[in-house]
């Protein structure tokens, strides 16, 4: 069993400055990567497949940059530039697989075949994690601190125990509007994964219907009213955007007018996610069963309902209705939505 523990960090003024310091380059490293790749992919995607008998002038295909290659050619990297030695060899094996991980999904999509966006390149101040996936042993975690390799020491806001049995595999430090977080990733390999077993009958069994005018309606005509968190932020938001794009670019004020615009939208993102579990946990203490449409929330989220139906957030609520269903051993189905919301 598998599961991940987010954390509030304290870092010193120096802790700051390093991490800030990887991520730039951590930064520079995926978009030399991504460009190689995107290099490779523009110099081989010619539709001419022959050529002349006596004279070709078609250059030979470049070899695929993966990552293999990619990993392999980090010491050039090293050597060109020597800050790149500070950062821990795992962690700058991540941003490799990162690039990989995002291209692939552009090119083949994924086991379900659907493809995402083509990649972009991070600018400056859109790369804020630093992933450690090295295993972290029991030695290096000390009640409230945390030993992360070459930093050190690093303070946790500890609001829940760690669980006991389960083992630190990965741990990531993530940089929020409200400050630095850290994400563990805790695994027990004693539990094992069981696909629950439930029996459905009318008594644990409830049905759900999403909708914009309250956030679903149950089988036994029980409402959960929608919140409408980003709709009640929209006014302050809108004067927030005002002040911002009254600052002069590259000023302390507009970084400043930046930095609570980001903030208010992580305070409605949290209040959405809030809400979301305790209604999945409210749903799960009811019925051991919960069916619900199988809507197409990407083409709802396209149409003129795009702002209410992302406010909702149905499918961030769908997967976290899922995960906790998982933990309690319950079930949750999808049905076609045809005819739902009149039976």
């Amino acid at each position: 069993m598998r599961i991940a523990y987010q954390y509030r960090l304290r870092l010193t003024k120096e802790q700051i400055a390093t991490i800030e310091n990887w991520l730039e380059l951590c930064r520079r490293q995926y978009n030399y990567r991504l460009t190689e790749r995107f290099n490779w992919w523009e110099s081989n995607r010619c539709d001419i497949n022959r050529c002349s008998i006596i004279s070709c002038g078609i250059a030979p295909p470049k070899d695929k940059p993966d990552y293999y290659s990619q990993k392999r050619d980090l010491t050039n990297s090293k050597s060109l530039f020597p800050e790149y030695k500070d950062l821990p060899s795992h962690t700058l094996q991540d941003v490799i697989s990162r690039v990989e991980k995002t291209f692939e999904r552009w090119l083949k999509g994924d086991s379900n075949g659907n493809r995402s966006g083509r990649p972009r390149f991070k600018g400056k101040g859109r790369y804020h994690s630093l992933a450690f996936p090295d295993p972290i042993k029991p030695e290096h975690v000390q009640g409230k601190f945390i030993q992360l390799p070459k930093i050190g020491k690093v303070k946790m806001i500890l609001h829940r125990p760690l669980p006991n049995g389960f083992k630190i595999k990965t741990a990531t430090v993530t940089s929020k509007a409200d400050g630095w977080y850290i994400s563990l990733s805790l695994e027990d390999v004693t539990i094992p994964k069981i696909k629950p077993d439930v029996i459905s009958t009318l008594h644990n069994t409830v049905g759900i219907d999403m909708g914009l005018k309250s956030f679903l309606v149950t089988s036994d005509n029980q409402e959960v009213q929608i919140p409408q968190h980003y709709r009640k932020a929209e006014k302050r938001l809108k004067r927030l955007q005002r002040q911002l794009s009254r600052k002069k670019k590259g000023s302390n004020r507009r970084k400043k007018a930046i930095k609570r615009v980001a903030k208010t939208h992580l305070k409605v993102a949290n209040q959405r996610k809030d809400f979301h579990y305790k209604t999945a946990i409210w749903l799960l203490n009811q019925s051991q069963v919960i069916a619900h449409e199988n809507l197409n929330i990407k083409g709802l989220a396209k149409s003129m309902l795009a702002k209410s139906v992302t406010d909702a957030g149905w499918g961030q609520f769908l997967q976290i209705l899922n995960t906790k269903a998982a933990s309690a051993g319950c079930l949750v189905v999808a049905v076609n939505p045809n005819g739902t919301s009149q039976e």
